[in-house]
């Protein structure tokens, strides 16, 4: 499980643009997009649990709850319509 998951700056250009800006909360700034969407691909690579996420991908809570924010914004019915 400790293989990293990554986009390629190619596949980035294209990915990155669909996915809604985060904005910090509260004192807080937010992460980088690019790094919570490659925990969420090592994620569905692994079938881990959350909890186990490596630490280069950020605080598996935080990018869980960016997950949720995604699905609940319905973000993979807007990239497949792209």
């Amino acid at each position: 499980m400790g293989e990293r998951i990554g986009v390629s700056d190619e596949e980035w250009a294209l990915i990155g643009s669909l996915l809604p800006p985060e904005h910090g909360r509260g004192c807080r700034p937010a992460g980088d997009n690019r790094r919570y969407f490659e925990g969420m691909m090592w994620m569905a690579r692994s079938g881990a649990q959350w909890r186990l996420l490596p630490d280069e991908y950020g605080k598996w809570n935080s990018v869980f709850r960016r997950y949720r924010r995604w699905v609940e914004m319905r973000f993979s019915t807007l990239c497949w319509r792209r």
